[in-house]
């Protein structure tokens, strides 16, 4: 089945506002794309970007409520792979990390784009990591990017 493959809407500048992308380093090679990905995203709107790697994907969630305990960022980006295996691993990784990123999203009203890849096989995963395919975590950005605008306009009301 064929994923909708839509042109990045232009940036809306962020004024030097700093974000974070939290990103587990499983695969290297989808990381380095994924983080490419998302850190053009944001630079292109002007954010000013923290990076905090972390082992995996169950780790994200934990990472940004240290790091937001320690900073007020305008907004997160979680990036990682989780590919399907032989076990039930890959449920558990896939579910449980996107409800602790939703939680915190809606609990703490963060400006969180959550570019977790959930795949099937490594071919799957490299289209959707590679920024100039898919670009997923680019997408994630400009999701947090969005975000942090709504954010702002609700804040100036």
């Amino acid at each position: 089945m064929a994923e909708p493959h839509r042109q990045p809407a232009v940036p809306v500048p962020v004024d030097g506002a700093r974000f974070l992308i939290v990103e587990a380093r499983f695969y290297d090679d989808i990381g380095d794309m994924q983080l490419a990905g998302a850190r053009a995203a944001l630079e292109a709107a002007g954010a000013k970007v923290d990076v905090i790697t972390v082992p995996g994907a169950l780790e994200i969630p934990t990472a940004i409520r240290i790091a937001f305990d320690q900073t007020d960022y305008a907004g997160v980006v979680a990036l990682g792979c989780i590919i399907r295996g032989e076990t039930y691993h890959f449920e558990i990784v896939s579910n449980e990390s996107a409800r602790a990123l939703m939680d915190l999203a809606v609990n703490h009203r963060l400006a969180l784009g959550n570019g977790i890849l959930t795949t099937e096989d490594m071919e799957q995963a490299i289209v959707r990591a590679d920024p100039k395919q898919y670009d997923k975590a680019g997408d994630a950005a400009r999701a947090a990017l969005a975000l942090y605008h709504l954010k702002q306009r609700k804040q100036a009301r």
